[in-house]
């Protein structure tokens, strides 16, 4: 079976295939495509000459291996299946299932003859033992579902449907998100069926195993009310506020647990406030934003688009699939939707909004924040707009252009 190839991610790594130091370390929310990545890393080494008896695939959410549970089960099937000479490559998806996995993955990278790598849905896989034990001897690739770009990629791979007018497949990938095997399904109400079996599925694999939720209806309504309210701006205190004048009083302890379960298996990715004069993070306030828009319309009877928090979505998923750290930006009484910066502290600014045309006011809502920032560091508006404007060297440009031409900030 041929594979969609995530080009993005694979360019990433492609340098290391042959590393027998480094782990690679595959993290993303369950059923975005690491699997698939890993399966596509094997078809480049087998083109390249690997033999088959020289790559070694274990997926532990398999049938085949679901009872392989503790460290010495899991290093006795290694083992076994390491007989050939030369170069060996370890894949195991769904590591976290093994109880003290780090231990044999880290025996095995010791003997130097093992390019191994790994993938887990949960960020307890980098926040134990792993992250101890080998510091500086892993590196974390992290994947998210399909970018806007890729959506259209796949779908064309898939011999699916593509509308010319790219402004209406943009509303389409907000309402089915980027899971891929979403794709393969034509119908809406099937798409969302699956996305709500994910979501059940990382409340049964990821949350429930990790941590104790005596009461899961209110943990549920914790998981909802920030699904629905993503990109908006909250603290722990309006949260807690919030959910109390809906009937569920939570403590701060169990609501900042619950939160940090939902991060934490990533459904959500906490985005907090910079303070650009101060040049500090702020404390409180901070917005929430999904790793798939699915994920709001698939808990929702609602299919109205609020483009505002789904369009900054889009952008920051899109930031932070290209290695850019990403904050929300304070100046003064104004507030700058994304702060960027890339591994070499280069910074970008972007404001984010469906349309700037409609009037000046709007328009000047935009450039304001950009404009009191006095760096040389590029500004951005991005927005659906084709209709681009010229001002005061701030770079206004076409959202669905700019991903689907894959352009760095």
């Amino acid at each position: 079976m041929t594979l969609f190839k995530r080009e993005n991610y694979l360019n990433k790594i492609r340098a290391f295939y042959d590393d027998a130091e480094i782990i690679k370390v595959i993290t993303g929310v369950r059923r975005c495509g690491k699997s698939s990545l890993m399966k596509t890393i094997i078809e480049e080494l087998t083109a390249k000459g690997v033999k088959d008896e020289n790559i070694i695939f274990l997926d532990l959410d398999s049938r085949e291996y679901r009872k392989v549970k503790t460290d010495d089960q899991l290093d006795e099937l290694l083992e076994s299946k390491s007989k050939a000479d030369g170069l060996k490559y370890i894949f195991v998806d769904e590591i976290q299932n093994v109880k003290n996995f780090e231990e044999v993955i880290n025996a095995y990278r010791g003997d130097g003859e093992f390019s191994i790598f790994i993938t887990g849905s949960n960020s307890y896989l980098l926040s134990g033992e792993l992250a101890t034990k080998l510091t500086g001897r892993y590196i974390e690739f992290e994947m998210f579902p399909l970018s806007f770009e890729e959506y259209i990629d796949i779908k064309k791979f898939y011999g699916k449907p593509i509308n010319t007018n790219l402004t209406i497949e943009l509303s389409n990938y907000l309402l089915e998100g980027g899971f891929p095997l979403a794709i393969q399904y034509d119908n809406l109400a099937d798409k969302r069926t699956y996305v709500k079996s994910v979501i059940s599925e990382i409340f049964d694999k990821d949350i429930k195993t990790r941590i104790k939720i005596n009461n899961r209806e209110a943990f549920i309504k914790v998981r909802d009310f920030i699904i629905n309210n993503y990109g908006a701006t909250m603290s722990i205190t309006s949260l807690q506020n919030a959910l109390e004048k809906d009937g569920t009083k939570i403590k701060r302890t169990t609501l900042d647990r619950y939160i940090k379960a939902l991060i934490d298996a990533k459904i959500l990715y906490e985005c907090k406030r910079f303070d650009m004069k101060s040049k500090k993070s702020l404390t409180g306030e901070k917005k929430y934003y999904l790793a798939d828009t699915s994920f709001y319309f698939a808990t929702n009877t609602d299919n109205r688009i609020n483009y505002g928090p789904a369009l900054e979505n889009i952008v920051y998923i899109y930031a932070r699939s290209r290695n850019y750290e990403v904050s929300i930006g304070k100046i003064g009484k104004l507030e700058c939707d994304f702060i960027l910066r890339d591994n070499n502290l280069n910074y970008a600014y972007v404001q984010v909004s469906y349309t700037i045309n409609e009037s000046k006011d709007t328009e000047d809502r935009e450039y304001k924040p950009l404009e009191k920032i006095k760096d040389n560091y590029p500004k951005y508006v991005i927005t659906t707009d084709y209709l681009l404007q010229h001002r005061n060297g701030i770079n206004h440009v076409n959202l669905m252009d700019f991903i689907t031409n894959k352009q760095s900030f």
